[in-house]
């Protein structure tokens, strides 16, 4: 059975992507899982410069996997797109969320609702066995809310707005929230990319 690692230690990340690789005929593993923990340098400008960092440094000590990474985040059009690349590192990477969200609806008081527009994007690289590359990148749209709401999800979940849904990211099951979210759309889009590569005869 051919290997599909994530480059991540993050189990949250590990339920999502098994259940959408689900039936793909891979066997898939974190890295930690795969024995491979490199110290990665996240020093791109962009999600996928990022993401495609990490696959490539998981993929040089298992040459013969596949190796999928991601690199997201929250952009706010009224902050000039902050944090975007440094939503992990936002106020520092030890910082509770519920400090940085704090601090975004701070920074956005007084921003009317039509100014207040965000999204969370989402970028997935993988590295083949045989060295060929690919990155897709999905988005959602919303709004940052004005206080934080909801016990579901982590990060900024609280305080996205999803207006079609009329609450916020943080309010939605996370099974619920897969089918919409950037990084499950981002992870099907993926999918659909390597078992195309497959029946390709890669």
């Amino acid at each position: 059975m051919e290997k599909l690692v994530f480059a991540t230690g993050n189990m949250g990340k590990m339920r999502e992507i098994r259940e959408i690789m689900e039936g793909s005929g891979f066997e898939i593993l974190s890295m930690k899982e795969a024995g491979a923990c490199p110290d990665i340098i996240e020093n791109g400008l962009s999600f996928e410069e990022n993401a495609m960092i990490k696959a490539r440094a998981v993929h040089e000590l298992l040459p013969d996997s596949i190796v999928l990474a991601d690199d997201s985040g929250l952009e706010v059009d009224a902050l000039g797109g902050e944090p975007g690349i440094y939503s992990a590192r936002y106020l520092g990477e030890n910082t509770p969320y519920s400090v940085k969200n704090k601090e975004i609806i701070k920074r956005l008081e007084g921003v009317p609702d039509e100014y207040r527009t965000a999204r969370f994007v989402c970028a997935i690289a993988a590295v083949f066995p045989d060295g060929t590359e690919k990155c897709v990148r999905e988005t959602v749209e919303g709004r940052i809310g004005y206080e934080e709401r909801g016990e579901h999800g982590f990060g900024y979940d609280p305080i996205f707005y999803v207006p079609e849904l009329g609450c916020t990211t943080g309010e939605i099951p996370e099974l619920e929230k897969n089918k919409i979210s950037h990084r499950g759309k981002a992870l099907r889009k993926m999918r659909t990319e390597i078992l195309e590569s497959f029946s390709d005869g890669k």
